[in-house]
């Protein structure tokens, strides 16, 4: 029987073990998260435990709900130590879920506890954790530092000031470079309630009325370069559906217009707005060399009640099974025809459509980049040991994993590097039962080459980040 979480976690053979030795200390490049550029900036040391590990973490707080713990020690009035020991006692029964081995890694990485938690060790670990915690080290860059990210980005809506990229890079004394990343979906949310408000934010922000879509085209266009001065590289677009529907500019500048005035809009028209402001923005990421991710297949704040009482990103989001392949392959032909497709991530949300997307890159690459076409990480439901192997396998199967621009931390949280971690576990574990079973050779040297450029070099050089 194999030791709980020891030094071969995840590592079946001789070869993943060797593996994973060349690629454990490869920086990280954090390219896609949600981590507060204020927090970073700020660099205060959190209160306890629960503020640092609990707050804010809907994956913990979904997990949580199931076991039927109150909503009142999950996101409500109790207190740090009530809902840290709501979060011990639901260890023991999460078995399998990836929560279990986070939670372990981060002990272990952070804290120096290999003590599994549970409710009787509840009160060790929490004492113990909170001494470290207030004998230093803790604070956003602390953790950053000493999980050797060499660079975050950020998640930023077009409308955001930011002020503190700005103070960041003024202030110059940080090891990690702390970049944004343009998140347009709320200029993209054209069929919300909020759009409106939104558009009046941006018109704030650029200092000019935006009555017409190309009025509304060029602020963005503004607010691109303005998030270019501060060495953006990535945009992030999140679609429940992947749209497409062409129509005339005096078209849009109509559904523009009437969503402005309150009226509601149509299926096509939304439709039709949706794609071409995408070809709109892809256009001006390909001019900066910017890659554009796309997340579908999201279905979110499915719980109203729960929406309207604590909002979104609370944990009632779950997976769309909607069509992807015809859309998602016009809306990319649409831009290769006219020269203007940028370098794009394509994520999958639901698992049944990896090898949708995985076959999707071969229609579009080209020598514009090495892989300009990715099929991203196993994300949200999926980054999970099956929903990592299987993310692989079908871009094994179908495309180039060696240059695959590896795992996304995608979270809120100072504490989740070790995902990293355990992704470059798994990538080595899969990559070492292809040489044990003879599938290829054991040229060590190519084979650390290979890991270590999913561990980082491939998406240093795919979003040409100079350090």
């Amino acid at each position: 029987m194999k030791k709980f979480m020891d030094d071969d976690f995840l590592l079946s053979t001789d070869t993943a073990k060797r593996l994973f030795s060349a690629c454990r200390s490869e920086p990280i490049f954090d390219w896609h998260c949600h981590l507060s550029p204020k927090e970073i900036y700020e660099n205060e040391t959190p209160a306890d435990l629960t503020q640092l590990w609990l707050g804010g973490d809907h994956y913990k707080w979904r997990a949580m709900r199931s076991l039927g713990i109150p909503e009142n020690k999950i996101t409500g009035d109790a207190s740090s130590y009530e809902k840290f020991r709501a979060w011990a006692c639901a260890m023991p029964y999460l078995l399998g879920n990836p929560l279990y081995h986070w939670t372990h890694l981060e002990l272990q990485r952070y804290f120096d506890i290999d003590e599994p938690l549970s409710e009787d060790s509840c009160d060790r670990i929490w004492e113990a954790a909170n001494a470290k915690i207030k004998a230093g080290g803790f604070t956003p860059r602390a953790l950053i530092e000493k999980s050797n990210v060499v660079c975050v980005a950020t998640t930023d809506d077009p409308a955001d000031s930011l002020d503190y990229h700005r103070m960041l890079k003024e202030e110059g004394d940080f090891s990690c470079k702390v970049i944004p990343a343009f998140r347009p979906d709320k200029a993209l949310g054209i069929d919300l309630p909020t759009f409106t408000d939104w558009v009046h934010d941006l018109e704030g922000r650029v200092n000019r009325r935006l009555d017409s879509f190309e009025e509304f085209c060029d602020a963005l266009a503004t607010r691109i370069e303005d998030f270019d001065s501060l060495g953006c590289r990535a945009s992030d677009q999140a679609l429940t559906e992947v749209p497409f529907l062409r129509a005339e500019p005096g078209e849009i500048n109509r559904i523009y217009k009437k969503a402005l005035r309150g009226d509601a809009l149509t299926a096509d028209e939304v439709a039709a707005y949706k794609t071409e402001l995408l070809r709109y923005l892809a256009k001006e990421y390909a001019q900066r060399g910017w890659a554009m991710e796309i997340h579908i297949g999201a279905m979110r704040n499915n719980n109203a009640k729960m929406f309207r009482l604590l909002g979104a990103d609370t944990g009632y989001d779950s997976i769309a099974d909607g069509p992807v392949a015809q859309p998602l392959s016009r809306l990319l032909d649409s831009l290769a025809e006219e020269d203007s497709l940028p370098k794009t991530i394509l994520f999958a949300l639901n698992p049944k459509d990896n090898y949708v997307l995985g076959s999707m890159l071969g229609n579009f690459q080209n020598d514009d980049a090495v892989s300009k076409l990715q099929f991203g990480s196993a994300w949200w439901f999926n980054d999970n040991i099956d929903g990592m192997r299987a993310q692989m396998q079908a871009l094994m199967n179908l495309g180039v994993l060696s240059k695959f621009v590896g795992m996304v931390t995608d979270s809120r949280s100072f504490l989740s590097y070790p995902r990293h971690e355990y992704f470059r576990r798994i990538v080595c574990d899969l990559i070492g039962s292809l040489v044990e079973s003879g599938q290829y050779p054991n040229g060590m040297k190519r084979l650390e080459e290979i890991v270590c450029g999913i561990a980082f070099e491939n998406a240093k050089n795919y979003f040409d980040l100079h350090l």
